[in-house]
């Protein structure tokens, strides 16, 4: 008996070892990274400021015109809205894919694909966000070497609402990085499965 005890609890304590993540929480992060990923697409790919700017002038007489900042006009952040809204449109499937998983045929594939999706997406979300947080440094305090002016002394709402998606953006990035880490634990540690009894009877002559 005291074997038999002992082989239990070693059994036991294996399995709790090496017992994955639970389903839920990766389900619950990866609805927190879609909120930020898609609150960062849709802040950036909206924001837009209309001034009207003195740009000279004549005398006494100032003269005077409307110039208006978006994101369009900057390739970095059009690539940034372009990787968020990907990032998005990922977790939205996987999110999806959680409820038809029971209907899968192969879920060994399926948790393989799984965290190289991911990986995939914080490649691409972590380029956005680095080429659209230079070009945020940029704006707000420009470059005199390359004489390149500062616009966020201008154009303050639309440098805010940047920052703003940036922040929302690096949040969904990093739950997506701890998604995807979840996600390779979940495929390399497996319960051990229960020892067949009859192999370990050491009661028997």
């Amino acid at each position: 008996m005291a074997i038999e005890n002992r082989e239990k609890s070693e059994i036991g304590s294996g399995y709790f070892a090496a017992k994955p993540p639970k389903d839920w929480t990766l389900f619950m992060l990866r609805i927190s990274s879609f909120l930020a990923t898609v609150s960062a697409t849709i802040v950036m790919a909206s924001n837009k400021e209309t001034k009207t700017l003195v740009v000279a002038t004549v005398g006494s007489n100032p003269i005077t015109a409307t110039l208006t900042a978006k994101f369009q006009q900057n390739p970095a952040f059009v690539f940034f809205v372009i990787a968020n809204g990907l990032a998005s449109l990922h977790n939205l499937l996987m999110i999806a894919a959680e409820f038809f998983r029971h209907k899968l045929n192969d879920k060994g594939l399926f948790l393989v694909v799984i965290p190289i999706l991911d990986m995939l997406n914080v490649a691409l979300a972590s380029a956005g966000d680095g080429a659209a947080a230079f070009m945020a440094e940029l704006g707000k305090n420009g470059n005199s070497h390359a004489r390149w002016n500062k616009i966020c002394d201008k154009f303050g709402t639309y440098c805010e609402h940047g920052g703003g998606a940036l922040i929302a953006s690096f949040i969904g990035l990093g739950l997506l990085l701890v998604v995807t880490v979840l996600s390779i634990i979940k495929l390399v540690t497996k319960p051990k499965p229960a020892n067949n009894t009859n192999n370990h009877d050491f009661t028997r002559p």
